[in-house]
């Protein structure tokens, strides 16, 4: 089914028992209640560091020998990810330089920071903030560890993908946000290698959805990084891309996406009837619920990837604003 195996994804499992929580999976009354099926929310948003993005990273650094932990990490990243790889690199002692585009909202820079990773800002999207972590170790001798295209990364993601079969066996859908596609290809392997009946469905915002436009092409290509609520779910997915686009186009039963008053009114339904505080990107599979997007075949889980919002955003949101 794909170049990454089922039992890389088993294999990280054991690697990272102890360094991530197994998250929990809630029944939602209220969107149950509105598609006449069951919905559950895989809520990926009280992992430890608030995202998917410390799965990945927890396997990644567990691999590296000695040699090259000595070396240290550098990785670019939209905020999570680099969360993530700066709370895994301290539990094993082990130097982090995150390069972060302007882009990245300050809230996620100083997490960042306070995790005691070095910081890089540099450029106004991803790919710039790419290039820099690419110099980075070139110069220096770190281990580049990308946020998604990278075995170990998708591995680890895909030990969320156990969890959802494992915590929902009969589970029918699911809906995942979609980016570079570390988090969909590893879930996706995961689901699809137990169960091909499974709907895989690909959840993103209108502005700049990189995944999108390549699957749309035939092939990666780059779209312009605009500001949006969804913000995680920014950047481009690397014209050189070896997994996740083709993982993702082999995989994905159908990709949607929202507008910003959508993924707004999903962070609002999570907060006012889930009594959750979640990103923008977090919020994209409810927000496709409540747009009627997904055809009401159940069970139905929803993965809410991270809880890293601004809290003024999140305020902003909560009183009307779509931005």
């Amino acid at each position: 089914m794909s170049a990454l195996s089922l039992n890389a994804i088993y294999l990280a499992r054991q690697r990272i028992a102890g360094l991530v929580r197994t998250t929990p999976m809630e029944h939602s009354p209220s969107l149950s209640k509105r598609l006449g099926v069951a919905v559950y929310l895989k809520l990926e948003s009280q992992q430890i560091t608030g995202s998917f993005k410390l799965r990945g990273a927890s396997n990644a650094i567990a691999q590296l020998d000695a040699d090259k932990k000595a070396k240290g990490v550098v990785a670019a990243s939209t905020g999570n990810h680099g969360r993530a790889l700066a709370y895994a690199a301290a539990q094993l002692g082990v130097r982090a330089i995150i390069c972060l585009s302007q882009l990245v909202p300050a809230n996620k820079v100083q997490a960042i920071r306070d995790l005691g990773a070095e910081v890089c800002i540099v450029g106004h999207s991803q790919d710039d903030a790419q290039r820099e972590a690419e110099r980075i170790a070139a110069e220096h001798g770190a281990t580049l560890l990308p946020p998604f295209d990278h075995p170990e990364i998708i591995a680890g993601q895909g030990t969320l993908g156990l969890e959802i079969l494992e915590q929902l066996p009969q589970v029918a859908q699911v809906l995942v946000p979609l980016s570079g596609g570390g988090l969909f290809a590893g879930v996706a392997l995961a689901l699809k290698s137990a169960n091909p009946a499974i709907s895989l469905h690909g959840i993103s915002m209108r502005r700049g959805a990189a995944m999108h436009a390549s699957l749309f092409a035939g092939q990666p290509v780059e779209v312009p990084e605009l500001s949006t609520l969804a913000d995680s779910l920014g950047g481009g997915i690397g014209l050189d891309n070896q997994f996740t686009y083709s993982m993702t186009r082999e995989l994905c039963d159908q990709v949607h996406l929202l507008d910003e008053a959508s993924i707004a009114a999903g962070m609002r339904h999570a907060y006012r009837q889930e009594r959750q505080v979640v990103e923008g990107a977090g919020a994209v599979g409810i927000a496709a619920l409540l747009d009627g997007l997904i055809p009401a075949r159940g069970p139905i889980v929803v993965v809410v990837s991270g809880r890293n919002v601004d809290i003024e955003q999140h305020l902003r949101v909560m009183n009307g604003a779509d931005a």
